[in-house]
């Protein structure tokens, strides 16, 4: 990104590199590793936190680096920092409090254990970076709020879907066109894919059954677009977004146009998503311009005649460009994207087949449900059941399929930080709490 290479090419020549901590060493977390061990200058990945020590190992190792040291308490993290080692631990609330690192990239796609982590670093002082759009698009604003306090930055990622969307509307916003909606385009949407039908995608390409589960079932790209809306202020059209469909291959120019233009026109816009479209995946934003020169010029610059304009990232490079978020967030004091306030969009937990009172839910990109956003105000107003709370609840009553669950419908498991921290952020915001309706506790 210009400018921050700049500083950071400053930083290196100081010897004074970002110290960088990553807890999570899964597909995702390896890919930002050899990013940071190969490719980038002005920071180091001091330590890296995982369940099981050799998948930390394997992520230093398949960047190239061997010698490692082992910690298990916080002084000996400290002391492997300062001498210069690179550092693996099965804790990762060491790495939270650990006095000599900045910053704490926080990339399992978990929704208790990150608020957890997110929580500990901010209050050490520490920088985080997340590549998990279901702990912002649940916990999102009263973590912001705690970092806020804390005199840190709490960051989505460069990269990840929702950073590549907030970059492209800032300088929509910034060259003065007028941001009405918001954009991801997708190859696949079956609310009902399962990790068994999933299974053999996730073998080809190394990754987890239920991760890519949630790319199939809408999940992930409910939580992605749920984190653009907190951050913009937008919102959606209707639960689960519009989502239009088109051939495969369709320039996203003609693709654009299924969108109802009296939606956009009024309201602080909206959050959506194609499916079909070309170039697949990219981000689009469209926006509109009200100045009759600007318009003529737009339409020079081959942008048509309006009244929608169509700007595109045609990629987003996920693991590639996370760090320039490190460096953003450490040198500049810079949110690659943030709740601006109050949730306006959550994802709400919805039956992928018919359940039945007993039964355990089994979370994000499993078998039992799956998400999709609906505004905020619904979501308190219907005592609607968001998806990254949904894990571990035990249904009161049978849900029939494609139904959204409610608090009513469930108890809720004991002693959650994430319930907790829900909890906080509606009080935090002044929400209706649909909390004190549910069903009970375990």
């Amino acid at each position: 990104m210009i400018i921050v290479d700049t500083a950071l090419r400053r930083r290196q020549q100081e010897g004074r590199p970002i110290r960088v901590a990553m807890v999570g060493a899964g597909f995702m977390g390896r890919g930002i590793a050899l990013q940071f061990l190969t490719a980038v200058t002005g920071m180091k990945l001091v330590a890296i936190s995982n369940r099981s020590l050799e998948g930390a190992r394997r992520a230093y190792s398949e960047a190239g680096v061997q010698e490692l040291k082992i910690v298990e308490s916080l002084p000996q993290l400290e002391e492997a920092v300062a001498c210069g080692q690179y550092a693996v631990t099965g804790d990762a609330f060491l790495l939270c409090r650990a006095g000599n690192i900045d910053a704490v990239i926080e990339v399992t796609g978990t929704v208790e254990f990150a608020a957890g982590v997110a929580e500990d670093a901010i209050a050490h002082g520490k920088h985080v970076i997340l590549m998990n759009a279901e702990l912002d698009g649940t916990l999102g604003p009263v973590l912001k709020a705690h970092a806020d306090r804390a005199g840190v930055i709490f960051s989505n990622a460069d990269g990840d879907q929702p950073g590549a969307i907030m970059n492209l509307y800032r300088f929509v916003k910034g060259i003065g066109i007028r941001p009405v909606l918001c954009g991801n385009i997708k190859g696949l949407q079956d609310r009902y894919r399962t990790p068994a039908t999933q299974a053999a995608f996730a073998r080809r390409w190394g990754q987890k059954a239920h991760m890519v589960t949630s790319f199939a079932d809408g999940t992930k790209i409910s939580f992605e677009q749920a984190v653009v809306a907190n951050a913009t202020g937008m919102r959606v059209g209707r639960r689960g977004m519009l989502g239009p469909e088109v051939p495969a291959g369709t320039p996203l120019m003609e693709a654009v146009r299924q969108y109802p233009l009296e939606d956009l026109t009024q309201g602080p816009g909206l959050v959506e998503y194609l499916v079909g479209a070309d170039p697949a995946p990219g981000v689009f934003v469209l926006g509109m311009h009200d100045h009759p020169s600007q318009q003529h010029f737009l339409n020079l610059y081959k942008l048509g005649g309006g009244p929608l304009y169509c700007l595109y990232t045609p990629y987003h490079l996920c693991h590639f460009e996370l760090p320039n978020s490190v460096a953003r967030a450490a040198l500049f004091h810079d949110a690659a994207i943030a709740p601006l306030g109050p949730p306006c969009v959550d994802v709400v937990a919805t039956a992928k087949m018919d359940l039945r009172a007993g039964q355990v839910l089994d979370g994000m990109g499993g078998f039992d449900a799956y998400g999709q956003c609906e505004n905020s105000g619904i979501v308190r107003s219907e005592n609607l059941l968001p998806m990254g709370l949904a894990e571990g609840c035990r249904l009161n009553r049978d849900v029939a399929k494609d139904r959204v669950i409610r608090f009513d419908d469930v108890t809720l498991p004991e002693g959650m930080l994430s319930h907790r921290l829900w909890q906080e952020q509606n009080a935090l915001f002044g929400l209706p709490e649909p909390w004190l309706r549910q069903g009970g506790r375990e």
